[in-house]
């Protein structure tokens, strides 16, 4: 089920990312909000991958943007390195996001049509005034070699004139080009080709390892996130379900939702009575615009009791960080 809390949070391990009671509403229309993001809590230890995974709607790339501060959260605290992004001016804000790196859901669209991978991959260092064209030139093709691309057959091309794997790869050299400490996937495969998807996977993990990265990975697909994760969080309609090491998972987990999503893996090893065992979710996912009160996936949860329209549950530990919300586990 879907609640709040801090219980989960590691103040005591120096974490490199730390969002505290994020939330962040849109206007819509009149007298009317957008409930995206409602108080979510978590953090990032050096070098681990955090995975944020939940259907579509569930506000997980809205608490992506809101980390880089695009938009800007209603309220929360967002700290990276101790150093808070939520109150800082627009100069210091832009310097600090130098530490943080998106890599946006549709690969092409991302990149400016206009320009040439030259441009596009080394724009971000010539704008903090680093002029050596020479190394900014000799960076960027190690990095696109990095990335799995020839340099001397992509540095002339327009987006255009690249498939999506490519465009891809090219965004991936792109942000790493000022050396980020934190790189924010926002389902960076959603929109490839299966086997495209693969080799982007692989290299995003390969990319950390050398690089040292710590990273937040999006995607609706449990399979996918489960797998790429250290720590996977869940995510229903604007709070969180669960959070829970990705070791194992699929026998570990606790919350409704959660078991739900990974029964939706396909498993091509299982009985279909297995299958068949876990209960689909039923009805449609409520709208932001108004949430059910307590907790938000009663309305759907097979659970689901008087208790949990009256009340909200908090994120309890119930096994080593293992973090569960709700009234019934």
């Amino acid at each position: 089920m879907a609640g709040s809390g801090v219980a989960h949070l590691r103040t005591e391990d120096d974490p490199v990312l730390s969002v505290k009671n994020l939330v962040v509403e849109f206007p819509a229309g009149r007298h009317r909000t957008v409930y995206a993001v409602s108080d979510i809590s978590f953090d990032l230890l050096s070098g681990e991958t955090l995975g944020i995974v939940g259907e579509s709607g569930c506000g997980k790339s809205t608490a992506g943007r809101a980390v880089m501060q695009l938009p800007s959260p209603k309220s929360g605290s967002v700290e990276i390195d101790g150093t808070e992004l939520t109150t800082s001016s627009p100069s210091e804000l832009r310097r600090i996001r130098s530490k943080l790196q998106m890599i946006m859901q549709d690969p092409i669209s991302s990149l400016n049509p206009r320009r040439k991978v030259k441009h596009l991959v080394t724009e971000g260092p010539r704008m903090w005034g680093r002029q050596n064209k020479e190394q900014l030139e000799r960076r960027g093709r190690e990095l696109l070699r990095a990335v799995g691309l020839d340099p001397d057959m992509v540095w002339e091309r327009l987006p255009g004139e690249l498939s999506g794997g490519q465009c891809q790869r090219v965004c991936i050299a792109r942000a790493m080009m000022l050396e980020p400490k934190v790189l924010i996937c926002d389902e960076p495969v959603s929109s490839l080709d299966v086997s495209v998807q693969a080799q982007i996977l692989n290299l995003l993990e390969q990319t950390k390892n050398e690089f040292e990265l710590t990273m937040i990975f999006i995607a609706h697909n449990m399979a996918v996130v489960k797998n790429v994760s250290d720590r996977v969080m869940v995510m229903y309609l604007g709070k969180v379900c669960e959070i829970a090491p990705s070791l194992d998972m699929e026998h570990r987990a606790r919350h409704p939702y959660t078991r739900l999503l990974l029964a939706s893996i396909p498993d091509p090893d299982i009985h279909r009575g297995e299958a068949e065992a876990t209960p689909p979710i039923e009805g449609d996912l409520p709208s932001p615009l108004n949430p059910p009160s307590g907790c938000r996936f009663r309305t759907r949860c097979p659970l689901a009791t008087e208790r949990c329209a009256e009340e909200e549950p908090l994120l309890r530990e119930i096994d080593d960080n293992h973090f569960v919300a709700c009234h019934h586990v």
